[in-house]
């Protein structure tokens, strides 16, 4: 089978599964966040943190609760690496560094799960599991709890109130993320992925050199950190190592798995909305932006320019040949337009314009479906912006699914836009004035930058992937890696929960001929160009001096 047949039909099957789950998950996570009853289970969790599921919170109140159970899960990671070489299932692994303890702490409670070291030679299985994957859990509910609360403010009218953070953390965790979670990492181990407590081996190889080889509870790992677009491996080699992703059936689930919730949440918008108009309006935004981005990528990884590319075929280099261009490039796009990280190919080794396509997703905010609840929150931020616009245009105040968009709520979401690229654009820019963090450059020159550019603009968009040409577990990329990935995470999460309280206070504005449609082919094509705008005129000149001059050199 050729390459670009294998790569249609996998597109193919991927977005019937997509289309099949669509409307029946979407459905089930709106009655799932809008319904009146608790399990048992979940009342024993309120009763255990002394909460009230019937009290409705401030979004000012909402805030506090998400940072504070946010604030108290960077410390719980922290404490985990620091001791784990004094608890069982530490597999001989001793305590983590401090600084690398930090970044990691922070890398996974804001769903970003950037890695600074190797996850089998560095955390035990009992890190692993009750620190780093207990987050992979806790950060993806924060995320849809924060997009919950947003849809609540455009649906709500004149009150205060967008819901109970703790309710929405444990009713998402115990009724969506878990159940799906055991049904995928059954799947997973279905198809070849480990799952145990296997302690650390030697193997000798046959040239009689020898290999230490680590089991451990994977597929259950593997499956959230997939779903809950988390990215954090397991393994070093992440979703390249065959214990993790076995073969090319495995390699096109966790695709899917890193897609289904956050393409289904645009039909949970549109059933809280009462407008299932808007939902597909926002769906068509994403699907449009993800199937172009997968095509440019596999359209420059295919190019044959240069002797070892024609030689080859393609650019093979740092790809799985199980997986080939097709897969490798599915894969990579569908990472880096959400925020989940996770990597079957080394994107260092991508050419120069397939990999500005990667950075560009990620510079894009991750909105095209974007990550679980992230995607959400951040394109309906944008569609305010074009709302915003259109309204500028044709001389109307600007109204969104029966709300004005006045100069309170466009305040916030111009934040909402700047706070990412601003830290983005800073801290690699400090990294290149200062001579240590130059020093683990490994590529001088455009690519170099690139790799600095990648780096920043992973952990910012809470995405977590690498160029993997950049030595990062140094002190300083450790240190301002941490405090990136938490100013980006939570101002934004700011902003957005300000909006949702602005939103519902106002009453809903009745549609009249002044109002702009928001659920037909010209807004999507406008939301578009706004995204493409925005990245375009914010990162293009560092663009220009990346990716696009090693690409053009």
């Amino acid at each position: 089978m050729s390459g670009s047949v294998a790569g249609f039909l996998q597109a193919g099957l991927l977005v019937l599964a997509l289309a099949v789950c669509h409307r029946p998950l979407g459905d089930y996570i709106a009655r799932v966040v809008t319904g009146d009853r608790d399990w048992r289970a979940e009342k024993a969790i309120y009763r255990m943190m002394g909460v009230d599921p019937r009290a409705d919170q401030r979004w000012s109140v909402y805030l506090r609760s998400m940072l504070a159970f946010s604030a108290i899960s960077v410390l719980a990671v922290y404490l985990f690496e620091r001791i784990q070489g004094h608890l069982f299932l530490s597999n001989g692994m001793p305590g983590v560094t401090p600084d690398l303890a930090w970044n990691t702490a922070a890398s996974f409670t804001t769903n970003t799960n950037w890695q600074n070291y190797s996850g089998e030679t560095t955390m035990g299985y009992l890190t692993q599991m009750s620190g780093l994957a207990v987050q992979n859990f806790a950060s993806a509910a924060v995320g849809i709890a924060i997009a919950i609360a947003l849809v609540r403010g455009f649906a709500r009218s004149r009150t205060d109130r967008l819901g109970n953070f703790w309710v929405d953390l444990t009713r998402i965790t115990v009724r969506v993320l878990l159940p799906l979670s055991v049904i995928g990492a059954l799947i997973l181990v279905a198809g070849g992925a480990v799952d145990n407590f296997t302690a650390t081996h030697v193997i000798h190889t046959l040239t009689g050199s020898s290999q230490n080889m680590v089991g451990g509870p994977v597929a259950s790992q593997e499956v959230i950190k997939e779903m809950g677009n988390n990215g954090g491996g397991f393994y070093n080699a992440n979703s390249a190592h065959p214990f993790e992703n076995p073969n090319p059936f495995t390699n096109w689930f966790e695709i899917f798995l890193i897609l289904v919730i956050p393409f289904s949440l645009c039909r949970t918008f549109g059933r809280m909305v009462g407008d299932n108009r808007q939902g597909y309006a926002i769906l068509s935004v994403m699907v449009t932006i993800w199937v172009a981005s997968a095509a440019l990528v596999s359209f420059f990884e295919n190019s044959h320019a240069g002797t070892a590319l024609r030689a080859a075929g393609a650019a093979m280099e740092g790809k799985n040949v199980a997986f080939g261009i097709p897969g490798s490039s599915l894969f990579a796009a569908s990472t880096t337009v959400t925020s989940t990280g996770a990597v079957n190919s080394f994107h260092d080794s991508y050419t120069p314009f397939g990999g500005a396509v990667l950075i560009f997703n990620m510079m894009m905010g991750e909105v095209t479906p974007g990550g679980v609840g992230a995607g959400l929150y951040g394109i309906l931020m944008l569609a305010v912006i074009t709302v915003f616009v259109g309204g500028l245009m044709v001389g109307r105040t600007p109204e969104y699914i029966g709300k004005k968009i006045r100069p309170a709520e466009m305040k916030y979401a111009a934040l909402y836009v700047l706070a990412t690229p601003a830290l983005v654009l800073i801290f690699s820019g400090l990294a290149l004035a200062f001579r240590v963090p130059r020093e683990s450059i490994l590529n001088p020159g455009p690519h170099g930058l690139t790799e600095i550019m990648y780096a920043y603009t992973s952990m910012a968009n809470n995405n977590g992937s690498a160029f993997a040409g950049l030595a990062t577990n140094t002190t300083w990329y450790n240190v301002t890696g941490g405090i990136v990935m938490l100013l980006s995470r939570f101002a934004p999460m700011i902003f957005v929960l300000a909006l949702g309280g602005s939103l519902a206070k106002q009453q809903t504005v009745p549609v009249s001929v002044g109002t702009m449609p928001t659920h037909k082919p010209l807004f999507v094509g406008m939301v578009i160009g706004v995204i493409l705008l925005i990245v375009g005129l914010t990162y293009f000149p560092a663009l220009a001096l990346g990716p696009f001059a090693e690409g053009l050199h």
